[in-house]
């Protein structure tokens, strides 16, 4: 269709880009054109996108209505492509840190990172548990040798919480697979390592499950998520849509961004490592340079110390660094965090999210300066939509790759609605489009890279809004919801396409009582300084927690923003 070719964006080289906040760079909301469908409409949709007749004018009208030809297809861009994006490492002199020899083995490292950890605290207030707080890997640990309770006793009542989940009238969908038996046989084992005081076991597995299981890790299942991680939902037609533990009527978050944006919208840490710090061995290779490996977990003490088990280079992982950064592991028993931490914010983009993310995430910036004189400077980060579009262009294009001998002997209508759409779009990207998604790749990493020489991490909301409502319309079918897809993943493009470190850390909630979370992208490598601030946002954000606030927070939490 040249004859109707879009005139391209010419993008200025990234040098030559005023990052500061008087900067003349315009900031372009997503221009998301696409009504919301699911049900009936979305197979008719369906239907007319994979004909031979209508599906190659609809694919072109979407691109065309949603800038992709204007700023990513079409655009001029005098950056050569970086197709992964690995990082040099370079020493960046972080403070409060412990450097870890990289032959010790995970679960060596993990007892390094627990003697960087300040001892377990009572969490109890006043007969209530704070909003928020969890108990810690830390504390069962402790619990554990003891004797005070066993993981087999724990495991009894993980399996019964779990079937209790999973029951009428409302199946929260957690889980595609778990093995009850199992699990209890695990626990066993477990059980008997502390009697014998002998906490480590040896399995053959994925890299990271294997590093876990060798720290004396449990593995309960497999979690249900968005099927092919090709939407931002977590409705899956096949196992039922996952529903949010704060409120079952709603959605928990997928991908992309699959730990930081369901952390966010369920109130938990998502941590992010630096591309290349975690092997990929043995994960599906859905996504060869922007998916990668992270975690979930109830607090940043525990994110910190499943990082310690699973990070560290796989001598035959052909996208590991070269060479393997160095370990540096954060000392958190300081009684004062690290100081003189200056936060970069793109004020616009930071604003481009609902009234009560904005309101709740500022508040938690004013707290970081007042308790801790850290400074938030605003810059400009130009071309985010750009970005946007140039990441999402990437996965579909490597997801159709990966797919693609499979997809030969598929039967499409096994798949569900919404993921037949993506499919769809993910086949009409060119090699040329994926070209230039990659020109854009490296010039968002030097952007970046410039960012990073005025600040120690760039702050955000981790998403535009929160979790919104499950329609009985997409149950069987899955939803396309690109409105709500474009505003979850506003926030996570930088640290998946750009390859750099982040986490999200809950700082409150909406007037409806769902979690809030507050985003840190850092510079590549600097895993320690993220895990210092978001522990020092954690302790901030928990030490102001009284029975009233708890009490509060019981009643539906009716007052937006901070916890304190």
């Amino acid at each position: 269709m040249g004859l109707f070719r879009d005139k391209g964006v010419v993008y200025k080289p990234a040098e030559n880009v005023n990052l500061g906040p008087d900067s003349d760079e315009s900031y372009l909301k997503a221009n998301v054109k696409a009504p919301r469908m699911a049900g009936f409409l979305a197979k008719i949709f369906v239907w007319f996108l994979e004909s031979r007749i209508f599906g190659a004018l609809l694919l072109y009208i979407l691109k065309k209505n949603n800038l992709i030809h204007k700023l990513v297809s079409n655009a001029v861009v005098e950056e050569s492509p970086v197709f992964v994006p690995l990082h040099p490492f370079e020493e960046l002199n972080e403070k409060e840190v412990k450097h870890i020899n990289s032959d010790l083995s995970p679960s060596e490292q993990v007892q390094q990172a627990m003697g960087c950890l300040p001892l377990p605290s009572e969490k109890i207030v006043n007969g209530l548990k704070p909003s928020f707080c969890r108990w810690t890997i830390m504390d069962y640990s402790k619990a554990y040798t003891s004797g005070e309770i066993t993981p087999y006793k724990v495991a009894e009542r993980l399996v019964a919480a779990i079937r209790e989940s999973s029951s009428p009238p409302l199946d929260m969908a957690f889980f595609i697979n778990y093995d009850a038996e199992d699990i209890l046989r695990q626990a066993k084992e477990s059980t008997l390592r502390y009697e014998r005081a002998n906490v480590s076991s040896r399995w053959s597995d994925a890299c990271c499950i294997m590093r876990l299981r060798s720290c004396g890790a449990i593995i309960i299942g497999k979690t249900n998520m968005h099927e092919l991680g090709a939407g931002t939902s977590g409705i899956n037609p096949h196992y039922g849509a996952t529903r949010n533990p704060y409120d079952p009527g709603r959605i928990t978050g997928g991908s992309s961004g699959s730990v930081r944006m369901p952390a966010a919208l369920c109130g938990v840490v998502g941590f992010k490592p630096t591309f290349g710090r975690v092997p990929h061995s043995g994960v599906l290779p859905l996504n060869w340079t922007v998916g990668m490996v992270g975690v979930l977990a109830g607090t940043i003490e525990d994110a910190f110390l499943v990082y310690a088990a699973i990070n560290g280079p796989v001598p035959s992982h052909e996208t590991s660094a070269i060479p393997p950064p160095k370990v540096y592991f954060p000392i958190l028993q300081a009684t004062n965090p690290v100081s003189n931490i200056t936060l970069a914010r793109s004020r616009e983009w930071f604003n481009d999210c609902s009234d009560d993310i904005r309101t709740c995430c500022s508040q938690a910036l004013y707290k970081l300066y007042e308790k801790y004189g850290w400074k938030t400077v605003d810059v400009t980060i130009p071309d985010i939509e750009a970005m946007r579009l140039a990441h999402y262009l990437t996965i579909g294009s490597e997801c159709t790759a990966a797919l693609s001998s499979y997809l030969e002997n598929l039967d499409i209508a096994e798949s569900g609605w919404d993921v037949r759409v993506a499919l769809s779009v993910y086949g009409a990207f060119s090699g040329e489009e994926y070209i230039k998604a990659q020109k854009l790749r490296n010039r968002q990493m030097k952007v970046h890279r410039n960012i990073f020489t005025k600040a120690d991490v760039i702050v955000t909301p981790t998403v535009g809004v929160t979790a919104y409502p499950i329609l009985n319309d997409a149950l069987q079918t899955g939803e396309l919801d690109y409105i709500n897809g474009a505003a979850l993943v506003r926030f996570q493009i930088a640290g998946n396409f750009l390859g750099l470190p982040a986490v999200t850390v809950p700082v409150g909630y909406d007037k409806k009582g769902l979690p809030i979370g507050l985003q840190f992208i850092g510079r590549p490598w600097s895993e320690p300084t993220l895990i210092h601030i978001a522990y020092a946002m954690q302790r901030r954000r928990d030490d102001g927690v009284d029975s009233g606030v708890v009490a509060a927070v019981a009643k539906a939490k009716a007052m937006v923003g901070w916890v304190s």
